[in-house]
């Protein structure tokens, strides 16, 4: 050790050096959000209702595009109607957040929602694995309810947002959707009991 440094000095000058390095790239900072790979501040509750509306458009938009493989690779009759149902559906998800969009004057792009990149990226390894077909479809069904729980959370909280502040028509075309995804996920639970799970259980036993 320097003999003209104490260890006292040392330990404040590193202290100092600590606090001067610049953070990380791709660091979340207290009080922001990622959007994009960069940092995006939440100054007020304002700018949490709307990134969780630009976070919704990203997600639907995404489904968007993955509902037709899921539509191609269900197998049972059932399963791929009320793929191909969804994704119609999907679609007017996409519509009414484009409308909300235009009413506050904000557009929602923009901003990548990483959560449905990664349950996307999941239905699109299952749809590539080798194996029974009514096996796989009733893994398919656990993908789209993992997709479905998370925009019912998504809308969920959207929705509450717009009832606190005073977006009554908002409110009801978020509660619209949130309504249509909560269905849509109790079909895809009747559906697995009722018969996809069974035809897979059959399966795996020849």
């Amino acid at each position: 050790m320097d003999a003209g440094l104490s260890t006292g000095t040392l330990m404040r000058k590193r202290a100092v050096s600590m606090r001067e390095k610049p953070w990380p790239a791709g660091r979340i900072r207290r009080a922001g959000c990622m959007r994009s790979g960069l940092v995006m501040k939440l100054k007020n509750l304002e700018e949490l209702f709307l990134y969780e509306l630009k976070d919704l458009f990203s997600a639907e938009t995404q489904l968007v595009k993955a509902l037709p493989k899921m539509v191609k690779a269900a197998t049972n009759r059932q399963l791929k109607e009320g793929f191909q149902m969804h994704w119609e559906q999907t679609k007017e998800h996409v519509s009414r957040l484009e409308q909300i969009g235009t009413q506050l004057g904000k557009p929602l792009t923009g901003h990548k929602c990483k959560a449905m990149e990664g349950l996307v990226e999941e239905a699109a390894e299952l749809i590539e694995e080798q194996g029974n077909d009514a096996v796989r479809d009733a893994g398919l069904i656990g993908a789209a309810q993992r997709v479905e729980h998370y925009e019912i959370a998504g809308y969920g909280t959207a929705r509450t947002l717009a009832q606190h502040f005073d977006q009554h028509e908002i409110a009801d075309l978020l509660n619209k959707t949130l309504e249509e995804e909560k269905e849509t996920d109790l079909k895809l639970s009747g559906l697995a009991e009722s018969s996809i799970n069974s035809e897979a259980e059959h399966a795996g036993m020849r």
